[in-house]
């Protein structure tokens, strides 16, 4: 089958948008021109028909192109799962982001549900030398990207962890007041977990399996508190300690993402700036091979500025293995050379920046 796609994309005054249209057709999407035109505008706003914040994490009100300040508005036709589908997003000004499916009000859970879209941008190049904060994001969006009702767990998760926090901030003692969101803790946390590990197993297999010249990593989760099989008794046994703090500190939200270069053995983290991004690509695109396989559909693919930081032949063997995966990539790059190997197989959209807004070459 072929990959999920969009078909159409209309942007209303989101970031430096005023008003374009794009048409796509299915093939990979080269979207080339100078810095500051917009480029990875057109790719956030893709990220934002996902469960989440988006690729950037904005807010919804750093959104609309300013100065108006009229609020913003994302449409797009998909081919998605189950068939094709039209997706809105949009906020009036200072209000929060809406979703609607087919022109019904829906959640953001539900776009995972016709939607699966992966991204790569160049601030995920220091995910293994940064804090573990960033690296459970890059857990979280995998795990997503498998099971879009994660999301919801884990909020459920960090709002009973908040009340909770609460208490041990106001020096509560009564262990009635813990007991239930404790409970709570414990029933999201364990699911969580479980989430995470089948998506990491998702990955294992993907790499395993793979014909890539793009470098194995070895995944694992590492609680540094340790993983107790029973959250909520060790949360209770934990109370003065975290009271202490006036923090939860053991429990799914502190965990982190380790990654290993299998063939030589070095944490990623240790690794080469290269060979670090060289990783992180082999991730996006087993994370890819294994949804194709899963619902046999490659999901959309966001790849901001790859190119530039890959040789000659890397950029050769990533979009050969788009192309032989069938998934639909939308990559920005500031030049139309760094696409060359691509050639036919894909779409080129040349865009520039003229008065402020983002405008399209036709």
């Amino acid at each position: 089958m072929g990959g999920l796609a969009i078909t159409n994309l209309t942007l209303s005054h989101f970031r430096s948008h005023r008003a374009t249209k794009l048409a796509f057709d299915g093939r990979p999407v080269a979207i080339v021109g100078p810095n500051g035109a917009g480029k990875t505008n057109i790719l956030e706003a893709v990220s934002l028909l996902s469960p989440g914040r988006g690729m950037r994490r904005a807010a919804s009100d750093e959104l609309g192109r300013r100065p108006e300040a009229l609020g913003w508005k994302i449409t797009a036709e998909i081919d998605g799962i189950g068939g094709a589908h039209q997706l809105e997003a949009w906020a009036e000004a200072n209000e929060t982001r809406q979703t609607r499916i087919d022109g019904k009000a829906a959640t953001q859970t539900a776009l995972g549900r016709v939607l699966r879209v992966l991204w790569l941008v160049p601030a995920m190049d220091r995910l293994w030398i940064e804090a573990a904060e960033g690296r459970r994001r890059f857990l979280d969006r995998m795990t997503l990207s498998f099971t879009p009702d994660h999301g919801e767990v884990v909020l459920a998760y960090e709002k009973a962890m908040r009340d909770r926090n609460r208490l041990l901030k106001d020096q509560v003692q009564d262990p009635h007041w813990y007991g239930a969101l404790e409970a709570r803790m414990d029933d999201a946390g364990r699911q969580i977990t479980a989430n995470r590990q089948a998506a990491l197993d998702r990955i294992s297999v993907a790499q395993t399996n793979a014909q890539t010249q793009f470098p194995r990593a070895d995944l694992s989760i590492l609680a540094p508190e340790g993983a107790p099989e029973d959250l909520a008794q060790a949360l209770a046994e934990n109370r003065r300690r975290d009271m202490a703090a006036g923090r939860t500190l053991i429990g799914p939200h502190r965990v982190d993402l380790a990654a290993v270069y299998s063939a030589k053995g070095v944490p990623a983290g240790q690794c080469s700036t290269g060979e670090q991004k060289a990783l992180l690509i082999s991730l996006i695109l087993a994370n890819a091979r294994a949804i194709e396989v899963e619902l046999g559909h490659a999901p959309v693919l966001l790849l901001d500025e790859v190119a530039a930081h890959l040789d000659v032949d890397r950029r050769a063997a990533l979009y050969h293995e788009i192309c032989a995966l069938g998934a639909q990539a939308l990559m920005t790059g500031t030049e139309a050379a760094l696409f060359d190997s691509l050639g036919n197989r894909g779409q080129t959209i040349e865009i520039f920046e003229e008065g402020g807004l983002s405008q399209l070459r036709t």
